[in-house]
Formats: structure tokens, sequence, C-alpha cells
């Protein structure tokens, strides 16, 4: 079949998602979901243009421009190259308080490159994809920052949105350099959401993450001829990566430990004199990740006395935990529930079961009802994000969205597959309308805002928020400079 017909025949008919109460909603929660339907078909054009684009991270300058400059068409005042980030911006519209932000990602993987298709089939092989969803996470942000501008124009709420792109959230979180800036110390209040397989209000934590570099340094000599000349830091990085495959037996369950060796010498003949290895340590909170953190280091440490060979740390970023708001999770859940479920074609009913089928799932299709608000767990399911730090400065209220099937392997080309095409649109426009629906409240409401307030700093307690950080700039390649 050919997809990519089937879609542009049928969206048209099939992309707003059922609203059973809509006639009960409030006229300014009517009013945004218009909104985000008559711009229904440029932010799909928006989101279809990141997919195609594939920039990875602080490379998004593409990305990054068709954002901001639609923002500025729509009337917002635009910030570029924030935070020393030329893929970062800010745009802001109105004045005064409230200050509602709502954060917008537009990063790709590495090697993702991917046709809508359900088989894997690269546009071009080993380049980038879409396979988190970022062309839509960004493109229905800023669409739920337009539905709010459009309300402010008409004079219907007052105060300041701030719709935050913000980049490399796959790699050094661009969040936390915009952190540094004080970028989100004003704000009363933030949003995000990310594309999941369910719509619901997300009250779970995500895991802390310490993400650095060990280099090894040795000495070169003939690998045949005088090797008793040489120290070796393949040897040294060897030792390494057994010491840290011998401390899981010896860390919590929820502790995660990987790594990627990214250079281990040059040559066979040769004793190797350099070897690099990028490790990456989580917990379920910062301080669990700096016990095992610690653990890692003297492993480190230990490998080089063991072979004489030199090291050091490069520390590339490190992330809070999210610091989960049940009082925004319930404000958001009910706007779900309001906002009613998603409905799919046939086709593309068969579209996710075939690509459950390529991927080994359970051909069970698409989930397009409400999750109930579940409670928080103890220990949050695996996976990290930057918006952990903006939500220690500010509330953080979140959601998901379906945009692939039940059960797609994340960070796969069937997740790609499917953000390009109206199975990834649907999901995108249903969260711009939830955004947008929960910002009419948090604008209404001050006891709202108050409540949501009071439980942030009850959870912060006296911790002071300071990012995880190397000094100097963020490592934005020459070439994007």
């Amino acid at each position: 079949m050919n997809y990519k017909l089937f879609i542009s025949v049928t969206l048209a008919m099939s992309i707003s998602p059922i609203l059973p109460a809509q006639d009960k909603l409030p006229r300014e929660k009517q009013a945004v979901i218009k909104s985000v339907e008559a711009h229904q078909d440029r932010l799909i054009e928006i989101s279809d243009q990141i997919w195609t684009f594939a920039e990875t991270a602080l490379e998004e300058i593409r990305s990054s421009r068709l954002l901001s400059d639609e923002a500025e068409t729509q009337g917002f005042k635009v910030q570029r190259g924030v935070a020393d980030m030329p893929s970062a911006f800010i745009a802001t519209y109105g004045s005064g308080k409230p200050v509602i932000g709502i954060l917008g990602e537009f990063d790709a993987l590495p090697g993702l490159s991917q046709k809508v298709s359900v088989e894997k089939a690269p546009f071009e092989e080993g380049k980038p994809g879409h396979g988190c969803g970022h062309n839509l996470f960004g493109t229905a942000s800023l669409g739920a920052a337009i539905a709010i501008k459009e309300l402010m124009q008409e004079g219907k709420i007052k105060g300041t949105v701030r719709f935050y792109g913000t980049p490399a959230e796959e790699t050094i979180g661009g969040k936390l350099y915009m952190a540094r800036a004080g970028l989100f110390d004003d704000l009363d209040i933030c949003l995000d959401w990310h594309p999941s397989s369910d719509i619901e209000a997300d009250a779970q934590s995500s895991q802390a993450l310490i993400d650095f570099r060990v280099h090894f340094e040795g000495k070169a000599a003939h690998a045949a001829g005088d090797p008793w000349n040489g120290v070796s830091a393949v040897d040294a990085l060897e030792l390494y990566t057994t010491g840290i495959n011998y401390l899981r037996e010896h860390v919590k369950p929820t502790v995660r430990i990987h790594y990627l060796i990214e250079k281990a010498g040059d040559v066979v003949n040769v004793v190797p004199e350099n070897a690099i290895i990028w490790t990456r340590v989580r917990d379920r909170d910062r301080d669990g990740m700096n016990l095992v953190y610690d653990r890692v280091r003297k492993i480190a440490e230990g490998a080089a006395l063991m072979t004489g060979a030199g090291y050091s740390l490069e520390l590339i970023s490190g992330w809070h935990e999210v610091l989960v708001n049940r009082t925004g999770a319930a404000a958001m859940q009910k706007n779900l529930e309001f906002l009613g479920t998603i409905s799919y074609t046939p086709e593309e009913i068969e579209f996710a079961k075939s690509i459950q089928k390529a991927t080994n799932k359970p051909e069970v299709g698409l989930d397009g009802e409400i999750h109930e608000l579940k409670d928080t767990r103890e220990d949050p399911p695996g996976g990290s994000t930057d918006v952990g730090d903006v939500s220690w400065i500010v509330p953080e209220i979140r959601m998901n969205a379906p945009t692939a099937p039940k059960g797609t392997p994340w960070h796969s080309w069937a997740v790609v597959a499917c953000g390009g095409m109206s199975i990834g649109h649907k999901g995108m426009i249903y969260a711009a309308k939830a955004l947008a629906m929960t910002m009419v409240d948090l604008y209404r409401d001050e006891e709202l805002r108050r409540k949501i307030r009071e439980e942030f700093i009850k959870r912060k307690g006296d911790y002071i928020y300071s990012p995880i950080l190397p000094e100097g700039p963020p490592p934005v390649p020459a070439s994007m400079l």
C-alpha cells in the first residue's frame, strides 16, 4: 500500500480527535481548540519539514529557524541564539504576570534515517532520524503557544506566554545551559509534553543522569618489536569496562550504567597511546546516581593504576530527576478527559500493526483512549530528560500523547516512520490542544497556580538547584558558530 497516498486522502477527515464534551467547555477552551485546528495544516507542514531536516543536537539550525520564524510571523518577540547556542531561542508574547512557559524540542538521533514505511527503509543509510518524535514535540508546543497568544490578542486572558526552543535534549541537555543563564527563573509555571504510545497526564519522575568521558593516556611502542616499552591505553579501557560490568551485581535495580567506546587506538601494530570511553550512570535520584558515579570514577583510577596509564574525566553534563507536580498533573488530566479520545482510520491501524509485526511486538494497534492519572511510582521508569532540571526551578506540568503504536521500540526506525505521517500528526495536534486548554486554566485560576506553587515548594524542600555542567560555553560545533 502507498501509505503517503492514503495519508493525504484521509488526513483532513481523521486528524481531529472526538470531542464529546466540547460544548460544555468554557469559551476560552473552545477557542484554543479552534485555533489549533485553524493552524493544523501549517503545524503539520512544519513538523514534516523538521522530520525531513532531521538535524542532530546543537546542529538544528534549520529546524530552529523554522519554528522561531513562524513564532515571529505570529507576532511573538523572538530572541535567537540564547545561552550561547545558535539553535536555542525564546519566543514571547504579552506582558506581566502570570508568565507561563512551554518547552519545545527538535533534535534528531544519529543513524535513524527512515521513510514512511512499515519496513526498515532509510532515506540515506547512516543519516539521522526523529526516533523520539521531537519534530512533533516542538511543533505542538508552538501550536499551543499560538492559541494562547490569540486569546491574549482578543483580551480574553492576561499575562505572558513564552515558548522555549530547546536544543540538544538527546546529548548535552540544552535546557541546562538555558537554566544556567537564568532563562526560566521568572516563570510561574512551565509545561511540556512528549511523544508516546498513550494519552496521559505524566505524574512520574525520571532517572537522574551523569554523562562523562574517561580519557586514558598511554605510551606508544611497536606492538611486535618492543611492546614492553609501551603502555596501552586500551588495556586501561578494557579493565575499566571489566570493573563496571562486575559492579553491576552490586548496585540497586534502579541503577543503569552504559558506555560507548569512542576511540581505542589507531592501528593494530602500535601499542595504543589513547583511548576514550563515553559513560552514563543513572539512578532514581541524584543521591543514588552520585554514589554509583563515585564508584565508577574509582574504577577508572584503578584501571589506570593497574596499567601505568594516565587518565582524566571529562564531565559532559548531569540531569536532575523530574520533580513531579501532581496538582498540575490533575489539572491536565481534566482537560484530557474533556478533550476525549483519538480515533484512527483502518489504514492507520493496519500501518500500526505492520510496524508491530516488523518489530516483533504484539499486533494490538493504536491506543487513543484516555488513561487515568497514575500514582507516582517510587522508582521511575527508565529514561532521563533535561526537563528534570527545569522542574527544580519552576513547577512543571507534563503530558504524553500517542504518536506511535503500542510497544514500539523508542529511539528506533519504527518511531521515525510514524512521526512522518498521520499517526504522529494526530498525537501532535492532540497535544497542542491539551496543552493550550491547561494553559487557559493556569492564566484564569489564581488559586490553581497557588496550589501548584505550594506543592512545588514542599517537594523541593531546602534544595538549591545548580546545573551539573562543566565550566565554559556549550560544545557547539565550530561549523555552527
